[in-house]
């Protein structure tokens, strides 16, 4: 009997000319031929903005592929979370992109997508540089001021911090694992974090966020990690 039931009703919708899924705004209507309006929060190498309010990036690379799929422009908007997802929330933005996690604390204000893609920050070395059996008082190099100097701390290590890891530091490094390669490094088998990378919409924009989602899930993992390593090495432009 429930079955009969979700049937007609999918049969009324069709019959009726309901479309599913809507948008409570119609953005993906108005996007598409039209202006993306894209917050975007510092968080490198997924994104980073300039003085002069330039924005590059992995991230950057892939919205202004999804604006020339759409044939759109795009008007970008720096600032921080908690002003966008607001911004987000009473749609004078279309999308907010920046490193995003999918345990965000903004499901009040906004619709994460689906997660496109997972990302570690691991504790690895290069040739030559035995790896740590345990972080307990292990010398590690990190990026300072970063949160993965914390993260270090709480794993009873040493941190090292150093402008900008280069492998060549004669230490166990912690990097992102789209660093691996390029930097001719190991993973120890210590992870520091996980991470569900996500974007954010406005909330009640269904066929919008279907439309972001769709173009988000066909993307490989390699080619994000590309675009990522790219990024490291100043080559990830709009």
């Amino acid at each position: 009997m429930r079955r009969t039931s979700a049937l007609v009703g999918v049969m009324l919708l069709l019959l009726t000319g309901c479309q599913w899924p809507r948008d409570a705004a119609d953005t993906a209507r108005d996007v598409r031929g039209g202006t993306l309006r894209v917050g975007v929060t510092e968080s490198p190498p997924w994104t980073r903005v300039a003085d002069d309010g330039t924005v590059t990036g992995a991230e950057a690379v892939l919205v202004q592929r999804l604006a020339q799929r759409l044939d759109a422009r795009v008007e970008w908007y720096p600032g921080s979370e908690s002003t966008l997802m607001a911004a987000l929330k009473d749609r004078v933005l279309d999308l907010v992109v920046g490193g995003l996690d999918a345990a965000a604390p903004w499901t009040e204000q906004a619709a994460l997508t689906r997660p496109y893609v997972t990302m570690r920050t691991v504790v690895a070395v290069p040739d030559g540089v035995p790896p740590p059996e345990d972080l307990a008082r292990a010398r590690v190099a990190v990026s300072a001021g970063t949160a993965e100097v914390a993260a270090l701390r709480g794993e009873d290590a040493l941190p090292v911090p150093v402008p900008e890891v280069t492998g060549r530091e004669g230490l166990p490094v912690v990097v992102g694992q789209w660093r691996l390669a390029e930097l001719g490094l190991r993973e120890t088998g210590h992870d520091l974090a996980e991470h569900d990378h996500v974007w954010a919409v406005p909330p009640g924009e269904n066929g919008w966020q279907v439309e972001v989602e769709r173009f988000l899930l066909a993307l490989s993992h390699a080619e994000v990690e590309r675009l990522l390593t790219d990024a490291e090495r100043g080559a990830g432009t709009t």
